[in-house]
């Protein structure tokens, strides 16, 4: 099973991908315009603006695959607000707005993803506010969400300290997506109330300042994600695999530990957290109906190593 994961870790084209921006995050880091206002920017999942009062404005940008807008539009659309929303409650923030801009090239797969756009703005109650629209011969569709939280409260994903235990938060309440076997949907088919107060979590752990970092999961899955803040961090991880457990709905369709950590799964966050405080981030997971357990822990060499009671692997070096 180890040899499985770690092949999937090294191969795995969503990580790949992430890992080719690296000198185009770089160079626009290096040249572009600074300004004193910007607390935080390239790396988090959302930026921090200073508001020059207690609070932070954030701000994250996000684009749907071109793929996914042809096979399945109303989703795309549905989509581009859904990872906006995470990456704003991953930092503990509040989402407050949205723009859009959406090109296509025939109508009627151009107005299921305004209808995806519209049903997701009204499930995590985020109004767009502006946008921009091409019918051309091609289709687009980014997506800016803009929230705030209070300076102190702000949660980074680039300050995973030595020893920290790794916590991996998760909705079990899903079914399969529809556009991928490696989608785990937990949001379309409920309320706003309920998709919104799993999210509250977020808001409560920043408040009570429990963790060091958090990441919601992306598309490279639970380890992509980890990789990141990982490498955010300056510092590596051990990560106990038996530790992560696939949801029950999952197991009954067949889905093992080696398939479940390649999916994208919605309503998710990888936290780090001292030790004093990871039992009470776990309780407050629990309070609002996600499953949350501790996976690992964070080490300062520079490395990802993966364990189970019987054999232990290094993964990667960086």
């Amino acid at each position: 099973m180890l040899e499985k994961i770690a092949d999937y870790i090294r191969t795995n084209k969503n990580i790949l991908e992430k890992k080719e921006l690296n000198p185009i995050v770089r160079f626009i880091s290096t040249n572009s315009f600074k300004s004193p206002r910007i607390f935080s920017d390239v790396g988090q999942d959302s930026a921090a603006i200073d508001n020059k009062s207690e609070m932070y404005t954030l701000v994250t940008t996000d684009r749907i695959k071109t793929s996914y807008i042809e096979n399945y539009p109303f989703g795309a659309g549905f989509s581009s607000i859904l990872v906006g929303v995470d990456d704003i409650f991953a930092c503990g923030g509040t989402p407050l707005a949205a723009t859009i801009i959406i090109s296509f090239k025939e109508q009627t797969i151009g107005q299921k993803m305004i209808e995806g756009i519209c049903n997701g703005s009204n499930k995590f109650k985020v109004p767009i506010i502006r946008g921009h629209t091409n019918m051309k011969d091609y289709y687009e569709l980014s997506s800016t969400l803009v929230g705030e939280i209070k300076k102190i409260d702000y949660i980074p994903a680039d300050n995973a300290r030595e020893n920290d235990n790794i916590i991996l938060a998760v909705d079990f309440d899903g079914q399969i997506g529809k556009a991928s076997n490696l989608h785990w949907d937990t949001v379309t088919h409920k309320s706003s109330e309920v998709v919104l107060n799993k999210r509250l979590a977020m808001n409560i752990i920043a408040k009570e300042h429990l963790v060091n970092s958090s990441k919601d999961v992306s598309n490279g899955g639970i380890f992509g994600t980890i990789l990141q803040l990982l490498k955010y961090s300056n510092v590596g991880a051990d990560i106990n695999v038996e530790k992560i457990v696939v949801p029950p709905k999952l197991v009954e369709k067949g889905y093992q530990l080696e398939t479940y950590v390649q999916m994208f799964l919605t309503t998710s966050y990888i936290l780090t957290a001292p030790e004093e405080t990871s039992q009470e981030v776990i309780k407050t997971f629990n309070k609002h109906d996600m499953s949350a357990a501790v996976i690992g822990r964070i080490r300062n060499e520079s490395d990802l190593n993966i364990t189970d009671s019987k054999d232990s692997m290094k993964v990667l070096e960086f």
